[in-house]
């Protein structure tokens, strides 16, 4: 997303390098057949509205539309986009076995201070001709969108990026999210443990641990992503860095008694102007 493609100076080839990036990555396109992809769009839209819908609801609700496809297919779909439905139930998708579980720490617990918890996810976003992965980090007290990144792989780089970013803002008392391998890996566990920050990480199937964040993705993408159609990943970067501008500046949320993100976490956290400028600028370059 970085790389230049009509650069007079740099080629393509010395633009990767410099990055530290396989060259391979630069042209890396999702190789799918437009039907699936099509089901994809529908299950991503289907999902944001009712994200308690399994792989068997799901195939029902494609089947309404016309749509011939089998559950096999609709889970082999769904695993691609990274989703699974969020209600109580077993077999869950599973860590990289390798990594540590953390247990969860917000059961119980009133939450009430700005920088007592941020959360992680990540959401799929789709594209004309493809998808992208959507990674952000939010603080629960503000809903303030600390740090967002956009990746076409959803290895773990683009989460620690967004992670690195989060903390030049502010350091969290503890950090939840779910038991995904991008955040149990030891690369995005480190720099919290560096903190002594406290790590927790969903219960399976705890419906509600990440009502926050599922409520952003579902404005991001009924109010950026569903009213634009995007041809490249560069569209998708300005756009959704334009709408996460929005979000936290400008957008008042009625739980917050129609105050801003913004105004919230700054207030509550005495940052300067000067700060919130700068936080501006590095999110719409992300």
């Amino acid at each position: 997303m970085l790389i230049d493609r009509q650069s007079k100076t740099l080629s393509v080839k010395r633009q990767a390098e410099l990055l530290g990036i396989a060259r391979s990555t630069v042209y890396y396109q999702p190789v799918i057949d437009p039907y699936s992809l099509e089901l994809m769009h529908l299950i991503d839209e289907e999902y944001t509205k009712t994200p308690f819908y399994g792989s068997r609801r799901m195939r029902e609700v494609l089947k309404r539309k016309g749509y011939i496809v089998n559950r096999k297919r609709v889970q082999k779909l769904m695993r691609l986009m990274g989703i699974e439905a969020i209600y109580p139930k077993p077999n869950l998708s599973k860590p990289h076995p390798g990594h540590k579980i953390y247990p969860y720490l917000l059961r119980n617990k009133v939450i009430g201070r700005v920088n007592q918890v941020w959360s992680a996810d990540i959401t799929y976003i789709r594209m004309k001709h493809g998808w992208l992965y959507l990674v952000a980090i939010m603080d629960w007290v503000s809903r303030y969108a600390l740090s967002w990144k956009l990746s076409i792989t959803l290895e773990v780089d683009f989460c620690i990026g967004a992670l690195d970013r989060a903390l030049t803002i502010g350091i969290p008392e503890i950090f939840n999210s779910d038991q995904g391998s991008q955040f149990t890996s030891l690369a995005f566990i480190k720099p919290l443990d560096k903190r002594n920050v406290q790590i927790s990480m969903d219960g399976r199937g705890r419906a509600m641990d990440n009502v926050f964040t599922e409520r952003l993705w579902r404005s991001v993408k009924y109010e950026e992503v569903y009213l634009n159609d995007y041809a490249t990943v560069g569209e998708a970067r300005k756009g959704i860095g334009n709408y996460m501008d929005f979000y936290n500046q400008e957008r008042p949320h009625q739980s917050l008694d129609y105050k801003t993100p913004a105004e919230m976490y700054f207030a509550s956290n005495n940052q300067n102007k000067q700060t919130q400028l700068y936080l501006k600028y590095s999110n719409l370059v992300s």
